[in-house]
């Protein structure tokens, strides 16, 4: 049977699930920004939504189509700068969930957003941390959304942009960060979450995905968890809400269905 939605749809319907109501919300832009506003508007009405220009308590009439779009401001609890969502709220432990993504992430959930090939003469400079690095570092749980690709990965990130659990749990604890790591990397095949080692095992395949498919586009040798789950495809109302008010104009979700 055909698809009726996008990879892009799927992975922002999957990643929206996966918020609680009452999380505060480090919020980025494109599909972790869809997915914290259809949470918002379904499951989630007490989301907190902090973005990174200095927005606390967001509550965008439109899709806002960058951290400093003047859609955040209209209704937000609160307007800082910068420095104080970094010091005052993700440093000192309110930030419940960060959504991050990047070129690479590696087999213990470690993020490159910085270069591809060695640091000094990269075959490809990248964006940047942005807040990333601190958001790894400290929100109580983060999750990426990326297509599942070998090239995105690796066994093992070129540059660590983003810390996940570095060579496992245990080295990731060593550092004192208190943030719990990454807990979810949601791709248009499946779903990846750490085991007791803090490796991503694949533990839910998306409807007409297959366990060979995950494994031929990871750059190691895949686990797979004894208790792999089909993930619920997206529901009339989620892809209604994503493609009629949310994304209209296919900013974000261009090739929806």
């Amino acid at each position: 049977m055909a698809m009726n939605y996008s990879p892009s749809e799927l992975m922002t319907i999957t990643a929206s699930r996966l918020l609680h109501d009452g999380d505060v919300v480090f919020v980025g832009v494109g599909m972790p920004n869809l997915a914290c506003n259809l949470a918002l508007r379904t499951h989630a009405p007490d989301l907190v939504l902090i973005y990174e220009a200095g927005v606390i308590g967001a509550q965008p009439a439109r899709l806002p189509l960058s951290i400093g779009d003047p859609c955040l401001v209209s209704g937000a609890a609160a307007v800082c700068s910068m420095y104080e969502v970094f010091a005052f709220y993700l440093q000192r432990g309110f930030v419940s969930v960060g959504f991050l993504g990047g070129a690479q992430i590696d087999r213990f959930g470690n993020v490159n957003a910085t270069v591809i090939g060695p640091y000094d003469h990269p075959k490809v400079r990248l964006p940047g941390s942005g807040g990333s690095a601190e958001i790894a570092a400290w929100a109580d749980r983060t999750y990426l959304i990326t297509p599942h690709q070998k090239r995105r990965f690796p066994e093992k990130c070129d540059f660590v942009t983003g810390a996940g659990f570095l060579t496992g749990r245990e080295s990731r604890r060593a550092t004192d960060i208190r943030g719990g790591g990454p807990q979810a990397i949601v791709t248009d095949l499946g779903v990846l979450e750490p085991d007791e080692t803090g490796e991503l095992v694949l533990t839910a395949l998306h409807p007409g995905a297959t366990i060979e498919q995950a494994a031929q586009n990871t750059g190691w040798a895949l686990k797979v968890s004894p208790h792999l789950r089909t993930a619920e495809p997206p529901t009339a109302e989620e892809l209604r809400l994503l493609r009629e008010e949310l994304d209209p104009q296919g900013v974000y979700l261009k090739g929806g269905a």
